[in-house]
């Protein structure tokens, strides 16, 4: 299959906006390395990240660099994690959890998203 401009451009690579500490919001699209922008709003920033990836994709068609496609989808990740932990860490999160009144499970999850700065499903 020819993969052309088009192909790449219906591709769902995920964009990651951040405030920036000059006002106004970077983005980028961590599959494509180097492909980052800003706008002074979030639509502004969403808008030119999609000039950005044209500009970019153009480019390494032109010069005959591979293109990687998107990292996996959230349909390749099953959401379960097993993980091992020191036995004061598990009880430290037990108690916690059980502060807050809410399952281990839970509050686990919780601080995951904090520590990442996670904030909506998508």
């Amino acid at each position: 299959m020819n993969k052309d401009l088009q192909y790449y451009l219906k591709l769902p690579y995920r964009v990651v906006v951040h405030p920036s500490e000059e006002g106004g919001y970077a983005v980028e699209i961590p599959d494509l390395p180097g492909c980052i922008s800003q706008g002074q709003t979030i639509e502004e920033a969403l808008k030119m990240i999609e000039d950005a990836k044209i500009c970019w994709l153009e480019t390494a068609l032109e010069d005959g660099i591979e293109i990687p496609e998107p990292a996996g989808e959230l349909d390749d990740y099953s959401g379960k994690l097993n993980i091992r932990i020191p036995k004061s860490l598990h009880r430290i999160l037990a108690e916690k959890a059980k502060e807050e009144k809410v399952s281990l499970n839970q509050y686990i999850n919780y601080q995951l998203a904090r520590g990442v700065g996670y904030r909506t499903l998508k």
